[in-house]
């Protein structure tokens, strides 16, 4: 496992010596986030690979086990992916995911162990009082949120384990220096051989880690980001069932640009407006037409392309179908758990509102970058509504 520290040094250089005119500029609150991220990352990276160096000792089988027919949700972002994921975690005796908790405070089989053992005692002794609490606390701190739900407690966007190695995606939300970036958007075609190698190793040995530590049987993860290294996930997950997730460009590319400029502005403080839109508009062309041109290439019963309007008008179907494509065990409290996903989705409220004319764009002008898509899929090129986003992606 490799860090790279290269790219760590060359943000916190930016951020403090050359932040002027971008995004990143050093404003009080760009101040504030730098100061706390650089007094506490540091330090949480040392104790969590103390850990992964713990793992290698106290559990090395967890290297030897096998990752079997995991399922990888892709597509562009706000294409229907969390909900799919989340929906699909319900079920615990088929499932299992990274959960926001695993990616950034138990990442390491010690961890987890450590995790479960209090878990244990917590049942037993204490009537899950620190359970309780926990939750309070998730409540009032991530539950606060009003993009996208997160928790601590919910299955999360695994591309964020890789900033352990600060060498993924995710890194361009904190520092958003594209230019001292490696393209990830462009990941199969971009990234050195070794590089590539490297990224994917770390990822697969946190599944490994994951998988051993729970004792579950197949692994569900959605990552937006997957869609560029498609080709570098089947060679090291060759037994790994991919679901491409499409929708319309009309609704993916407003939500996506608005979804981007809101994570980003988190840890940021740029000028009003929105940013980043032709980074966004290469990276989603590339993100509908490099996994398709691979899909089509290798057809395979583990492959399926599926519509985001199929998968929300009928769930039940979609998903039993895919079950018995990809050989997972049939579930037959599947309705339960489509109805207990479908109303969590439709209870959370977004302030995420949104319009292309806001970001410059035109009806016509995202239908004429989009057109093999709208051809391929047959979507609607019709002018949609500024959108109040109850949205089934969130």
């Amino acid at each position: 496992m490799k860090y790279n520290f290269r790219l760590f040094w060359r943000t916190f250089y930016r951020s403090f010596f050359a932040a002027k005119n971008t995004t990143a500029r050093l404003t009080r609150k760009r101040l504030v986030f730098l100061a706390l991220f650089y007094l506490v990352w540091p330090i949480g990276s040392l104790f969590h690979w103390f850990f992964f160096w713990l793992d290698d000792i106290l559990f090395p089988e967890y290297k030897k086990h096998p990752i079997e027919k995991p399922l990888f949700i892709l597509g562009n972002l706000r294409s229907g992916s969390t909900f799919l994921h989340r929906l699909l975690s319900r079920d615990t005796q088929t499932f299992t995911s990274l959960t926001t908790w695993d990616i950034y405070l138990t990442p390491s089989v010690t961890q987890k162990k450590i995790t479960q053992f209090f878990a244990r005692l917590d049942t037993k002794y204490f009537n899950n009082t620190f359970h309780r609490l926990l939750h309070k606390f998730d409540d009032a701190t991530l539950g606060k949120i009003k993009i996208h739900p997160i928790s601590f407690f919910q299955p999360e966007e695994d591309e964020n384990i890789h900033l352990h190695i600060w060498d993924g995606y995710f890194v361009t939300f904190l520092f958003p220096f594209m230019d001292e970036m490696p393209n990830y958007q462009h990941f199969d075609e971009a990234l050195s051989p070794e590089h590539k190698r490297s990224i994917m190793t770390f990822y697969r040995s946190m599944l490994q880690r994951h998988m051993y530590a729970t004792g579950k049987k197949y692994f569900v993860a959605k990552n937006p980001a997957f869609s560029a290294k498609i080709e570098t996930l089947a060679e090291f997950f060759p037994d790994a069932r991919i679901i491409y997730l499409a929708r319309n460009p009309l609704d993916m590319l407003p939500s996506t640009v608005s979804w981007i400029n809101y994570a980003r502005r988190q840890f940021t403080d740029p000028v009003d407006g929105f940013h980043y839109i032709d980074e966004i508009v290469d990276m989603t062309k590339h993100w509908y037409s490099h996994p398709l041109q691979y899909l089509d290439a290798h057809p395979s019963p583990r492959h399926l392309i599926l519509k985001y309007d199929d998968m929300v008008q009928r769930p039940e179907h979609v998903i039993r179908a895919f079950y018995e494509q990809f050989g997972y065990p049939d579930k037959p409290g599947l309705p339960v758990i489509i109805d207990q996903a479908v109303k969590e989705t439709m209870t959370f409220n977004s302030d995420h509102a949104y319009s292309y004319e806001e970001m410059g764009f035109t009806r016509e002008q995202i239908v004429e970058m989009y057109p093999e898509i709208f051809e391929r899929f047959n979507f609607e090129t019709r002018e949609p509504v500024i959108s109040k986003s109850i949205e089934v992606e969130m």
